[in-house]
């Protein structure tokens, strides 16, 4: 049986006990979870699965791969590494340049955690031309990604012809997700419906046979802060949610991506909120939301802020953002300082939905070695220990901000 098989018949397995023991949550509360469709555990043969949606933890992921104009496919390898060594949940694989299927699998052989592939990304490639897909091509790309051994797959099966017919001359940025706009490209040179929405139950008989977790994206997100979340993002969100619960019925785990790309800051509490109604608490994931659309070469600080709000008001699984995101390629730089941005957010998002006091403080145990000026413990407990360890230079007690004259030192004495 899948996963969400067993936990609808009471049976709880590995994947749920380990997640149990993490998240340090009562095993009957992630059977009751997972069987309602309001978490997903994303299992990975070999290595440890992780736990998305109420009341586990907010987790993250890393976008890498290789683009159709670049990319140094050994640079996305040490990718892989930098993204585990600071933290990443999961990471996705978003490859459309050289040998796509060699790549896959070398990510999947030095990765640790789980791998989420976009199948409409190498169906695109292996083409050649948008007009020569096929379904049997995209039958064909998601059998061998999921035989490979990923945990996680993405369609963007929430959108119609008529629904792209009915957005011309609509919004600012159009389709900003790449996934998206490729199904919609196919969509419109054939004048064909959704091949991920007419197939559909035929890609759920292929998932559950993986129990792989399917990922239903958001097509129709917002490109800019302008392009307010409309009826076409709305009808996407209704029908992801209607074909969740199809998903749930033959036996599979689903996220719903959704409230990614652009949102003003004052909005997203709302449609978070409003999101979680429509589809009956499923797992949330969003990439940013950006609140501004001035940040360019430091998008990862606002969707830092964007997520810090997204994942506090409900949002279970947030992507990180690059400072090179609307420019190039992410550098090993950029992926090490998107991760730590978005760390930053699920922590804050997290002390939101948890308090102060939930049950990994690290905050708390910080500020008490801070105060003792402990230093090697307080590093510790910080999102980054390497960074902090750099910078603090000097021996003993002293940092050089204050010197002599430190407030803590002061304190000590008078209180």
């Amino acid at each position: 049986m899948t996963i969400l098989e067993d936990a609808k018949n009471g049976n709880v397995n590995k994947e749920m006990l380990h997640v149990a023991e993490i998240e340090r949550i009562d095993i009957k509360q992630v059977l009751k979870k997972i069987s309602k469709g309001e978490a997903v555990i994303m299992k990975r043969e070999n290595y440890n699965p992780v736990g998305i949606g109420f009341p586990f933890r907010t987790k993250i992921n890393v976008n890498l791969g290789t683009s159709s104009s670049a990319g140094d496919i050994s640079e996305e390898f040490k990718k892989v590494e930098i993204a585990q060594k600071y933290g990443a949940d999961t990471l996705s694989d978003l490859s459309m340049g050289g040998d796509i299927d060699t790549i896959r699998r070398n990510v999947l052989d030095i990765s640790r955690v789980p791998i989420t592939t976009v199948p409409i990304y190498q169906a695109t490639i292996e083409a050649d031309s948008i007009s020569n897909i096929s379904e049997d091509l995209i039958f064909k790309v998601v059998e061998k990604q999921l035989k490979d051994g990923i945990s996680s797959i993405v369609l963007h099966s929430g959108f119609t012809l008529d629904t792209l017919n009915k957005m011309k001359g609509k919004r600012i940025m159009k389709i900003v997700s790449k996934g998206g706009s490729l199904t919609a490209s196919y969509m419109k040179s054939s004048e064909v419906e959704n091949p991920f929405l007419q197939n559909f139950e035929k890609l759920l008989e292929l998932i559950k046979e993986y129990d792989v977790v399917l990922n239903l994206g958001n097509a129709l997100r917002s490109g800019c802060i302008h392009d307010e979340i409309d009826e076409f993002q709305l009808s996407e969100i209704k029908m992801n949610n209607r074909l969740a619960k199809t998903a749930n019925n033959f036996g599979i785990q689903v996220i719903l991506e959704s409230l990614g790309g652009h949102i003003p800051a004052k909005n997203i509490m709302k449609w978070v909120k409003l999101h979680k109604k429509i589809t009956n608490n499923r797992p949330l994931f969003v990439s940013g939301p950006l609140p501004i659309d001035t940040a360019t070469g430091y998008d990862h600080i606002a969707a830092a802020i964007g997520g810090a709000f997204a994942s506090g008001f409900g949002a279970d699984y947030i992507c990180a953002i690059t400072p090179a995101e609307h420019l190039c390629l992410p550098t090993l730089e950029d992926i090490k300082n998107g991760l730590i941005a978005c760390k930053i957010a699920a922590h804050v998002g997290d002390s939101m939905k948890f308090g102060l006091n939930y049950l990994f403080n690290d905050d708390l145990e910080l500020s008490k070695n801070r105060y003792l000026k402990n230093w090697k413990e307080q590093f510790e407990y910080c999102i980054d220990p390497d960074e902090p360890k750099k910078r603090h230079l000097t021996n003993g007690e002293i940092c050089t901000m204050c010197g002599k004259h430190c407030a803590l030192s002061i304190s000590k004495k008078i209180l």
